[in-house]
């Protein structure tokens, strides 16, 4: 697959060999729509830019290498990505997906895939029993989060593998919260993997992409099928920039999860925070299993306040968190799932997994971690 054993290797190295004709160290942006050719069917490999283009190449055989695995494929934005591994199914197939997820991805799924003859079962991805229950002849796909968003959850994958392998089914996880860098699911067994690329492999809040990821020929081939027939790719310039980020992926997720623990220990002993969930903390339900199968726990926090007033409070109050929908930036960002993220999903399905109008999620960014923690004592102390 590649000669490179580590991470960081392989980021900055895996399809970044200098250009040919000047030998330009990094890779160049191929802004083009098309290519000339040199006669009627006779080309170099490259005929039109929505199926070819080589920055994206360089781009995706990278991602892939960090995942362990041989095929990855770049879109527009995560949803673009994630809508075209559903498009991998039939009318009447049947999805078993976690009640806790992203609000865009239920979205997705309840008002626009269900017209199409989807069927849809949500359970809680973390008990096993609960999704062997709902396995149906149709089942095609098995799709999680891990962690999920907001919840913090966790999903045993190779569980999860085993049903679907059981089921003839394919297992696709949403790696977005942990990255390559702490989860490789297809080492679990999972069949797909989807990122929002512009969360953490972007990382810095100036990219909008995603990217599908499998080891499996088969559906590798049906994938970039859909990638050139349906059409939902990025730019060059947005690859160029996640091989750029990419780069300093695995320093930017040692302190992410660094700033991440501290925040998460010190809201824990705070007496007005009235819950809190981090896989990192011993109190997690899910922490030994997190430990079991992530090599770390990302920088992702929950936390409930109480109160849609007291969040309010809170929100207002922060001076280094900022307001503001997305995550995984160098920056720390605060987020109002109700109101921003999740608001799509039903209000009685929230009150179940707990996305109350109390509910913050914190981003916590790559910032010197006596900053953080002075700005979360000082706006916690409004409460």
């Amino acid at each position: 697959m590649t000669k490179y054993k580590g991470f960081a290797t392989k980021a900055i190295h895996v399809a970044q060999e200098p250009e040919p004709v000047t030998g330009s160290v990094t890779t160049p942006i191929f802004q083009t729509s098309t290519y000339a050719q040199e006669e009627i069917g006779k080309h170099k490999g490259f005929e039109y830019a929505r199926t070819h283009n080589p920055t994206r190449f360089a781009w995706e055989k990278n991602v892939a290498s960090l995942e362990g695995a041989r095929f990855g494929y770049a879109f527009g934005s995560g949803m673009a990505a994630i809508d075209t591994v559903m498009r991998l199914l039939s009318s009447g197939a049947h999805v078993i997906c976690s009640e806790d997820m992203y609000g865009g991805t239920f979205r997705l799924f309840d008002k626009v895939l269900s017209r199409y003859g989807y069927l849809f079962s949500a359970v809680d991805m973390s008990d096993i029993e609960a999704v062997k229950n709902v396995v149906r002849p149709e089942t095609a796909m098995i799709y999680t989060e891990t962690p999920t968003n907001p919840m913090m959850r966790i999903t045993d994958l190779s569980e999860m593998a085993s049903i679907a392998k059981e089921a003839k089914a394919l297992l696709v996880v949403d790696n977005t919260f942990a990255t390559p860098y702490f989860q490789t699911p297809i080492t679990l067994g999972a069949d797909i993997v989807v990122h929002s690329a512009t969360k953490y492999l972007g990382g810095h809040s100036d990219l909008v992409s995603g990217v599908v990821i499998t080891d499996r020929e088969d559906l590798a081939e049906q994938i970039k099928f859909l990638q050139n027939a349906v059409g939902a790719v990025p730019g060059p310039f947005e690859p160029w920039l996640l091989l750029r980020s990419v780069k300093t992926l695995a320093l930017r997720m040692e302190k992410h999860q660094e700033n991440a623990k501290a925040v998460a220990h010190l809201c824990e002993q705070h007496p007005d925070v009235k819950a809190i969930w981090y896989p990192g903390l011993s109190s997690h339900p899910h922490h030994e299993l997190a430990k079991k199968q992530m090599s770390g726990f990302g920088g992702m926090i929950s936390i409930e306040t109480g109160s849609f007033e007291a969040a309010q409070r809170f929100a207002k109050t922060v001076k280094v968190f900022t307001l503001a929908e997305s995550l995984g930036g160098v920056e720390s960002l605060l987020c109002h799932p109700v109101s921003m993220t999740h608001g799509s999903i039903p209000k009685h399905q929230r009150d179940r997994l707990g996305i109350t109008e109390g509910l913050l999620r914190l981003s916590c960014g790559i910032e010197d971690s006596e900053d953080l923690l002075a700005d979360i004592e000082q706006s916690l102390s409004v409460l």
